[in-house]
């Protein structure tokens, strides 16, 4: 790398805790954060936030009458957004970029949307139908709510898209063009269309048992994938002087795909 790059501010919100030393407690716990769930007739396992955690999401979206008609992938990067900055000390002074990003984006809304304009005998869509499901609506609002005038960008690279955020505010900042930059992810993505989808690739877990997602058993025999919600950001700079962390090198790599869904023809 050009320059190595201080991490000075991170913020967290997951069914893990949205604090520091609850995370780092539950990462220690010898149990998991899923639980069997049932979203409109369709069951799953999935890891939701906690129902003090939906609490804070609810005042947050009361706080403001823009803030009841965004989707929940953007209320979480806001809280996230709002942690990282305040620890790196960021106030304004200073303009940074933005780049908050997310795979299945704004879900819940969209299939709000959805299922009211196929109820509409007349076949209208919500005014607010377009611009509260694109993409962008993550970075652009977490701007608005920090003061922020500098760039905002959102983008969505699968399962790689918060590491893609990352190493995009590294380019940037390394080449000259910001000297700060506000990066992460957000997802809200349990809804039953989408959990649908997911069993449709057969890569979704469908036994509870222990630990129903065995990502680290090289030895079994089938997917056992599951859903949460969450969202981090993490606060990137040229020259930090409080840096929790330094990042000296990154690497990617596309592969080559050989199937529809870069899996094998039986999941």
């Amino acid at each position: 790398m050009k320059q190595k790059i201080a991490i000075t501010g991170i913020g967290s919100i997951s069914p893990l805790g949205d604090n520091q030393k609850t995370i780092w407690k539950n990462y220690l716990t010898k149990g998991h954060f899923l639980q069997q769930q049932n979203y409109n007739g369709l069951d799953a396992i999935t890891s939701p936030l906690s129902i003090e955690l939906e609490k804070t999401i609810k005042e947050l979206k009361n706080s403001s009458k823009h803030y009841k008609k965004i989707d929940k992938t953007v209320l979480l990067s806001i809280l996230a957004s709002r942690q990282a900055t305040e620890q790196a000390g960021w106030n304004n002074e200073e303009s940074f970029g933005v780049n908050i990003s997310s795979s299945r984006g704004a879900t819940q809304l969209f299939e709000e949307f959805y299922d009211d304009f196929k109820e509409n005998k007349a076949h209208k869509s919500h005014p607010l139908s377009s611009p509260s499901t694109t993409l962008g609506n993550i970075s652009s609002w977490v701007s608005q709510d920090l003061g922020n005038d500098g760039l905002s960008i959102s983008h969505s690279i699968t399962c790689s898209s918060a590491l893609h955020s990352f190493l995009n505010g590294i380019a940037w900042i390394n080449s000259g063009m910001a000297n700060k930059f506000l990066v992460g992810g957000s997802e809200a993505p349990l809804t039953k269309f989408t959990i649908a989808q997911m069993k449709a690739l057969k890569i979704y877990a469908d036994d509870f048992g222990t630990f129903p997602c065995k990502s680290l058993d090289l030895s079994k025999t089938k997917n056992t994938m599951c859903l949460g919600e969450g969202a981090v950001s993490f606060c990137l700079e040229k020259e930090g002087k409080n840096a929790l962390a330094y990042i000296e090198g990154l690497g990617f790599a596309t592969e080559k795909l050989t199937h529809g869904t870069s899996i094998s023809d039986n999941g």
